[in-house]
């Protein structure tokens, strides 16, 4: 029997191996506020509709691989351009490593900020694309002049930007963006993950800018586990990026649901108020807490900083309270001593900040 471990050693790409797979923690018995989710269920009349609806769902038929009740359901309610095209993906994710892929080529360079979201760098890692994240700078600001000089050096295939930036939460100024999408010399990317918190969108300038596309998601908008995404933007570039999109990619359950939902976008708009308004409830409470600095949000979750070498301990003893945020102190740099907390429901909210005051 050959060796198992020198047979993967032979076969899978160093750079893969090199990789750490994408770690997501147990929130079993916790208060979970780590991972961005919108904390409401729909009400229970909405869901006896959608259990309905689900009835009629053919389980035995492959589902439709172009999604188009789903889409013309998304244009209405986003508000797309009826001139810009659109495709959808398997959460975000896909949709960014489609990007990747259809860009893909020895030496060319997936370009972002530092810190953003983390599976820029890593897909671009499986693509065996070189990644360059430029350091954001003081409060996580965008230094447009050293983000302008790295695209001049790197000449970037595509650039990602997170507009509100995750997991800083703060959204870049809007001339910057413009100044960026001017200069780039490949395809700019807006990720509006966070857009039904923020208040600004570029899905407005698709046209304006041929190198421009926007991509979304519904999970923040409280359909996490439907895991849908979605792409919007000139049809040149969308025809070849969805050459690679998987084919029935978008399952049946998935369109149901979410076409659905989209139908009743009324209940997530009004959850998504409440989320706005809860996340400056919070914000208050940490600003007003000693030894805390708070950075500004348009996300639905909040990074703060605590006292030096105190980012781990603080984590760990809410986690022992029962509260689960997001530990970003172990990456160093600029998030060291940094942690990120979701905007849950006012109890939730209550009992994070009840036991951050007993832990500090």
């Amino acid at each position: 029997m050959k060796d198992i471990d020198a047979l993967v050693g032979q076969w899978v790409r160093p750079r893969i191996r090199a990789l750490a797979a994408y770690h997501v923690p147990d929130a079993s018995g916790l208060v979970k506020l780590d991972a961005m989710e919108n904390p409401y269920h729909w009400p229970p009349e909405l869901v006896d509709a959608w259990l309905e609806q689900l009835r009629r769902v053919e389980l035995n038929r492959y589902p439709n691989p172009r999604s188009p009740e789903l889409i013309d359901t998304l244009r209405r309610v986003a508000g797309i351009p009826t001139d810009q095209s659109v495709i959808l993906g398997n959460g975000s994710d896909e949709l960014i490593q489609v990007i990747i892929m259809a860009l893909a080529a020895p030496g060319r360079v997936v370009m972002s900020v530092e810190p953003s979201f983390v599976m820029y760098r890593m897909i671009a890692g499986y693509a065996d694309m070189d990644y360059v994240g430029v350091p954001l700078g003081e409060d996580f600001a965008l230094d447009l002049d050293a983000f302008l000089a790295a695209m001049e050096r790197h000449q970037p295939a595509v650039v990602f930007l997170a507009y509100p930036n995750n997991p800083t939460g703060n959204r870049f100024p809007r001339e910057h963006m413009e100044a960026i999408l001017r200069t780039a010399p490949g395809l700019v990317v807006v990720d509006e993950a966070y857009a039904p918190f923020a208040d600004d969108s570029f899905l407005g300038d698709l046209g304006r800018y041929g190198n421009l596309v926007v991509m979304r998601t519904v999970s923040k908008q409280g359909l996490a586990g439907l895991r849908l995404g979605y792409l919007c933007g000139p049809e040149q570039w969308l025809s070849e990026f969805d050459k690679l999109r998987l084919p029935y990619n978008i399952n049946v359950l998935t369109q149901a649901s979410a076409a659905f939902a989209l139908d009743h976008h009324q209940v997530l708009q009004a959850q998504a108020l409440a989320i706005r308004h809860d996340r400056t409830v919070v914000m208050d409470a940490l600003s007003d807490m000693p030894g805390l600095k708070v950075y500004p949000s348009e996300a639905n979750f909040i990074l703060f900083r605590v006292p030096a070498g105190q980012g781990t301990r603080i984590f760990e003893g809410l986690k022992a309270a029962g509260v689960l945020i997001k530990n970003l102190s172990p990456q160093g740099g600029v998030l060291a001593d940094c942690l990120r907390v979701t905007v849950g429901r006012p109890e939730e909210n209550a009992r994070f900040l009840e036991a951050l005051v007993a832990v500090l």
